[in-house]
């Protein structure tokens, strides 16, 4: 794409792609520098633009990933996953062994998941994120949102369940 069509198809977009980068950081400074960055990614790959069917789709599409980016370095994650404990008291070196294979297994589970479900639930349960918060970064409704961690968490328990009954064996 040259530098005329690149004008024509991509810069007029940039008044979409900062009101949808201000909705979700709340911020116009923030929205101001990820719809120059999204132009330059978009830049970066011109050759390639022709290809897509529609521009504006990547353009939002870029623009959304940047935002979340930025919101998740912006946004204190919670503890991470290593770090929480199922119970207060202590723990001796075998349970406290057990504990992390359970994470690793864990861990595993939700790498299977189909990419949606993985990125909700890492929303929810290790970031922190709110329903609502992660219906409007995934452009989705609460209720599909809510479907899908359910749907996650109710998977991840029945294959971690399945896989301490082999263990046991």
């Amino acid at each position: 794409m040259e530098l005329e069509t690149f004008k024509i198809t991509v810069l007029p977009l940039r008044e979409k792609l900062f009101n949808i980068s201000r909705k979700l950081t709340e911020d116009k400074a923030d929205a101001e520098d990820i719809v120059q960055e999204a132009f330059l990614k978009l830049w970066s790959i011109r050759e390639k633009l022709d290809g897509y069917q529609s521009v504006e789709a990547l353009a939002i599409q870029v623009t959304k990933n940047l935002t979340i980016d930025k919101l998740r370095v912006r946004r204190p994650e919670g503890p991470d996953i290593e770090t929480l404990a199922l119970d207060s008291g202590n723990r001796s070196p075998a349970e406290e062994l057990e504990q992390q294979d359970a994470v690793t297994r864990i861990r595993q589970l939700i790498e299977k998941l189909p990419s949606l479900q993985q990125t909700i639930i890492r929303m929810k349960d290790v970031e922190g994120y709110e329903l609502t918060e992660i219906a409007e970064i995934t452009g989705t409704q609460v209720e599909a949102v809510r479907v899908n961690l359910s749907r996650a968490r109710k998977k991840i328990r029945e294959q971690f369940l399945q896989l301490n009954k082999q263990m046991q064996r």
